[in-house]
């Protein structure tokens, strides 16, 4: 007699050899490149001379930095409110009002669209500078300052953080409503404030939760690839950028260069999924 759990796994089994043979072999695939193995172009010998290159190459240290500070910064800024805002949305009495649903709507906008839209608005010849002109605080739309393209990559932290503050209030929203109101109500009539029952009581309790929504869209922020590619400067480049520009190299012999840059990706994704198994795990302990 089949258990419940072998049923489920033998019911999955067949998607999950599609899936994981392909994710698989690309991976392994990959791998040979970037060790140099790339037959079909006559290289044939296995070596390390490829990540050597790249790993001593300034350029790519540049742009491993500059995806990890707006990878950070997003994240950590989109955190920060969407936990406010679910704290809000919880105290909140009208659930149906439009508030409630409106800051729902970027998370059904894909990221194309959302770097577009800001690249209307914070772009010199976007909405926001056109309004400054008009109002004659500068005379020029060169004088507003660069947000798109530049080095500091505050167009892309813009847009980041535009598209994850609802996934975060999503998230969190839905932690903070399930735990005990009881505890709350303890503290209060105990004379805590709100603010103490917040960061003593709420704020602990959904912690690991919060932990595993930043792991998340850090991680997909440092693996993106379409906003860093439409307002990101081109120096430095963000990582999954410059292996795109890498592998379009039209001489085939530098394709192992390319594939060094994705395992360094795949690698650092690979230590975000562990970390966020061992939040999850904490998180069990919760329910």
């Amino acid at each position: 007699m089949i258990n419940r759990k072998m049923k489920i796994f033998f019911m999955l089994l067949p998607t999950l050899l599609i899936i994981g043979g392909i994710f698989f072999i690309g991976i392994l695939k990959g791998f040979f490149i970037s060790l140099g193995y790339f037959p079909e172009v006559g290289l044939e010998k296995f070596t390390l001379y490829y990540y050597k290159e790249v790993i001593k190459d300034k350029a790519f240290i540049d742009s491993l930095k500059f995806s990890l500070y707006t990878s950070f910064w997003s994240a950590s800024i989109g955190v920060l409110v969407g936990v406010l805002l679910a704290y809000l949305l919880l105290e909140k009495k009208n659930k149906e009002s439009i508030d409630y649903w409106l800051y729902k709507i970027p998370v059904i906008i894909p990221h194309t669209i959302g770097a577009l839209i800001i690249y209307n608005i914070f772009s010199q010849t976007g909405i926001l500078s056109r309004i400054l002109n008009y109002l004659n605080l500068i005379d020029d739309y060169n004088d507003f300052f660069q947000l798109v393209y530049d080095t500091h990559g505050i167009g892309i932290i813009l847009t980041y953080i535009w598209k994850e503050i609802p996934f975060v209030v999503l998230v969190v929203y839905t932690v903070l409503k399930g735990i005990n109101t009881k505890l709350s109500e303890a503290a209060l009539n105990l004379g805590a404030s709100k603010r103490q029952v917040f960061f003593h009581i709420l704020l602990p309790l959904a912690g690991p939760s919060i932990m595993g929504t930043f792991i998340i869209i850090f991680a997909f922020s440092f693996g993106s690839f379409e906003v860093p590619f439409l307002l990101g400067p081109t120096n430095p480049r963000a990582l999954p950028v410059k292996a795109y520009i890498e592998y379009t190299n039209p001489d085939l012999r530098h394709r192992p260069y390319s594939m060094v840059i994705n395992m360094v990706l795949s690698a650092i994704s690979f230590i975000f999924i562990i970390m966020y198994v061992k939040v999850f795990k904490k998180i069990s302990k919760y329910e």
